[in-house]
């Protein structure tokens, strides 16, 4: 447990740093993809490769664990797995145009995403079956508790908003025009980065429904992650449509508030 709770340390301080920096760098992939950051690859191919790994690890470590079948790790399994087979299968696939990734991203965000999902397999599947509180706490009768119930409400609800705000943008021109548009409907409707908002409540839910800090480390390091990106998106927007964005009030990425 205490190395566990090394890595979960170190994780969440890695977090910080990513947290800082990106306030000062543009990581180069989707709008902000920049020459600089080296070879790159088909963004299709890149994404899938990416985000797949954390899917194989939590699908290895649940059907390795006893507990597979035991409600409620189940769900947590199937609610986890849900995410990152529509982000490593689907999304990719319903990608428009031939943008490319940088290896450099792809490589790190697999380091990540290799991490993360030993950390929370390793956690529902191994600690949390060791630990007496959890034991106790992870029962059938944690299917009710206002907990996973706001969790999974949270969690599934911010998954809407997240596939709802990528057919936005994948739907923003018609067939043949190059033109840039300022998206709109949905979340867009409050913030410019919609598809984060929708992510970080996700990860926001699964830290409640799992009442642990394997999740809230998650929720915060997507957080770091995806907050100053918002940021960079807003001011790119702010200076590409001078005229349209300062009557749409929009916020980055938390509605009203930020």
């Amino acid at each position: 447990m205490e190395q566990f709770s090394s890595l979960l340390f170190i994780v969440a301080l890695i977090g910080f740093l990513v947290f800082v920096a990106l306030y000062h760098v543009d990581a180069g992939y989707g709008k902000m993809r920049s020459e600089k950051w080296g070879p790159a690859i088909n963004n299709k191919i890149g994404w899938m490769l990416m985000e797949c790994p954390v899917f194989f690890v939590m699908l290895f470590m649940w059907g390795s664990s006893e507990l597979h079948f035991t409600l409620p790790y189940l769900v947590f399994f199937l609610l986890f797995e849900l995410h990152y087979f529509q982000r490593s299968f689907v999304f990719p696939l319903l990608m428009k145009g031939n943008s490319k990734m940088p290896l450099v991203i792809m490589a790190l965000s697999i380091v990540f995403n290799l991490t993360n999902g030993y950390i929370q397999g390793y956690w529902l599947f191994v600690r949390a079956a060791e630990e007496p509180m959890y034991q106790e706490l992870y029962t059938s009768a944690w299917l009710t508790d206002w907990r996973f119930i706001l969790g999974t409400l949270m969690f599934l609800c911010g998954m809407g908003i997240n596939i709802h705000s990528d057919y936005i943008i994948r739907h923003l021109r018609k067939p043949g025009d190059s033109k840039h548009y300022l998206p709109k409907g949905g979340m867009y409707n409050y913030v410019t980065s919609a598809n984060y908002f929708g992510e970080i409540l996700e990860w926001a839910g699964w830290a409640v429904l799992t009442w642990s800090w394997a999740g809230f480390v998650f929720f915060w390091f997507t957080c770091a992650n995806l907050v100053p990106r918002a940021n960079s998106i807003w001011h790119k927007y702010a200076a590409e449509f001078p005229e349209e964005f300062p009557g749409r009030n929009l916020k980055r990425v938390v509605p009203f508030i930020y």
